[in-house]
């Protein structure tokens, strides 16, 4: 008996260049890139007019259920250089309980992109970052992270018989830094942020040969995001919902979404609609909150960032202009909320409908909370949240309740515990 993991499509790919974010200078494609000459990321561009021709949503109903089914719109040029461990369509879940308790009348959803591997959403950036660094002939990456991002690379490196070095702040939940150091990346805790550990691995590109695998310091992890804005879009019927609500901290799937609604457009599957974009952040870590509210298209780095949720922990993002003008563009805003409100809204929607969002996913939830109460989101709104990862690899409340059999149990006691 032969088991496989899903198939992705064999199908002509359709990358026509790489373009500066910032100036629009054109890049070769099929060749390693980091950074533009600007200093800025690079974004791949498609001949969307042959995708037209090709691909039609009832040709896309046939495939299989993974981020690959996507493949006209994906860079990977050769089947053979896809690497997967089953990166599957994460479900967005309705919130009913949630949605009476906010007195709203729109639906509250929650897209869980805690069901792929390594458990959170940085599988879909760093799945198509290492595809593209095997098809490009790379044999070593590298790279700073707050956990999730850093045990996705190690992962999939491991896949494809690439070496991996990894660089995390020496207060990265513990969980995180095993699941790297397992998976086989060299890993370190580092005495600072993940900006701090990003110069590290920008310091050692020439010494070491490695490839900087940083958040939008190469050009592919943003396609992998994208996806979840090309799944939403298909899993509501092609539409988009009126608001998103995204952890953001370097910002690459608020920005890939909103790459992929325009991609969506351009080659007749969706409508000129587009929801607004909210970026959210941590009070303690709200860079793009700062520069937001301030009208600036640039964020300064945030000094002394602390916050529960480290996913979002994010000082200072190389594609802050590409965040705020996506917020700006679609109508939405920046919105920060403190650990007490990300606490309490992880408790109220795992008592509620029985659903453990991460930290970072329970930001979401809280910002829905106070732009209800300040009218920035009105009652009748569609709202999707982002749940970046399994809530199960973060640090739990203790639970210290016990019984001791050899004595009598006072049952009113326990159904009066809180």
């Amino acid at each position: 008996m032969s088991i496989k993991l899903a198939a992705v499509p064999e199908t002509k790919t359709f990358v026509s260049h790489l373009e500066c974010s910032y100036t629009g200078e054109r890049y070769e494609a099929d060749k390693l890139h980091n950074l533009s000459a600007a200093g800025k990321p690079l974004l791949v561009r498609y001949d969307l007019n042959e995708v037209k021709n090709v691909l039609t949503k009832d040709i896309l109903a046939t495939r299989e259920t993974t981020l690959w089914r996507y493949r006209e719109l994906l860079p990977v040029r050769h089947q053979k250089n896809c690497v997967s461990l089953g990166e599957i369509m994460t479900p967005v879940l309705l919130m009913p309980k949630l949605q009476k308790a906010e007195g709203a009348s729109g639906e509250i959803m929650i897209k869980d992109e805690g069901r792929l591997p390594t458990g959170s959403f940085k599988a879909r950036g760093l799945v198509m970052a290492v595809s593209m660094a095997k098809e490009l002939g790379v044999k070593r990456m590298a790279m700073p992270t707050n956990g999730n991002a850093g045990a996705a690379l190690a992962a999939y490196c491991a896949r494809a018989g690439i070496e991996s070095y990894v660089f995390a702040p020496e207060d990265t939940p513990e969980v995180n830094l095993r699941e790297i150091a397992v998976q086989g990346a060299k890993t370190w805790r580092v005495n600072g942020y993940i900006d701090d550990c990003g110069k590290i691995v920008g310091d050692g590109k020439i010494e070491m040969e490695w490839f900087d695998t940083s958040t939008l310091k190469e050009p592919y992890r943003i396609e992998g995001k994208k996806t979840m804005g090309l799944e939403l879009a298909e899993q509501l019927g092609w539409e988009v919902p009126d608001v998103i609500l995204y952890p953001t901290g370097g910002g690459t799937g608020l920005i890939g979404m909103w790459k992929a609604f325009d991609e969506l457009e351009k080659i007749g599957f969706i409508g000129s609609k587009r929801p607004r974009m909210v970026a959210v952040q941590a009070e303690g870590c709200a860079p793009m909150v700062r520069a937001y509210e301030a009208n600036e298209r640039h964020a300064t780095r945030w000094e002394n960032a602390q916050t529960i949720a480290m996913g979002i922990r994010v000082p200072q993002a190389v594609g802050d202009f590409l965040i705020l003008d996506a917020v700006r563009e679609s109508g939405g805003f920046a919105i920060a909320v403190s650990d007490e409100k990300i606490n309490a809204a992880l408790e109220k929607a795992a008592r509620t409908e029985g659903f453990l969002l991460c930290p970072e996913g329970a930001a979401t939830y809280a910002a829905y909370q106070d732009a209800r109460i300040d009218g920035r989101i009105s009652k009748d709104e569609t709202c999707v949240l982002f749940n970046c990862a399994t809530g199960l690899k973060y640090p739990l409340p203790p639970m210290n309740r016990k019984l001791d059999r050899h004595q009598k149990i006072d049952f009113r006691e326990i159904a009066s515990s809180t």
